[in-house]
């Protein structure tokens, strides 16, 4: 299963990447995050983060929830995830900042997770029909437009 999201934010990479890195604050920014937590916090943006969100279907809100390893790439400049604990235990995450011209930055999240859960014979089926599709591609694009929310209005 693979998912890409991505959106244009007028800031510089840097700061974007300074937002999003953030993720403790993330549930004061977007409002679908129930919470976020280090469990091992190693320095800015590293370490074991805990993160719960929420993805609405109409009048309900069903939680969802994972653990990852995080860590910044400075040369990237680049946020990468390992996640480590949830039904999307395997999932690389990675989020990339690339420089657009006119103060503008490119913000790309990849979700990559080749065998999907372990569940036998429909695992990759879910993975990529409804897990991909229908709860990380839709949590990744209300993050996305948060985070350029956020970094636009200079929160």
């Amino acid at each position: 299963m693979n998912v890409h999201n991505e959106i244009v934010i007028r800031a510089s990479p840097k700061r974007c990447l300074q937002v999003a890195a953030d993720v403790e604050r993330w549930p004061q920014i977007l409002s679908h995050y129930r919470w976020v937590r280090f469990l091992r916090k190693d320095g800015f943006a590293t370490g074991l983060v805990e993160m719960a969100a929420r993805r609405p279907f109409g009048p309900v809100a069903y939680p969802v929830w994972w653990a990852s390893e995080m860590r910044v790439q400075a040369d990237g400049p680049a946020i990468l995830f390992r996640h480590v604990r949830g039904i999307t235990k395997g999932m690389d995450v990675e989020w990339r900042f690339r420089a657009q011209g006119d103060g503008q930055t490119r913000v790309e999240i990849r979700h990559d997770w080749p065998r999907g859960p372990r569940w036998p014979l429909v695992g990759r089926l879910a993975a990529g029909w409804v897990i991909g599709p229908v709860f990380i591609h839709a949590i990744a694009d209300r993050t996305l437009r948060g985070i350029k929310r956020a970094v636009e209005s200079g929160r």
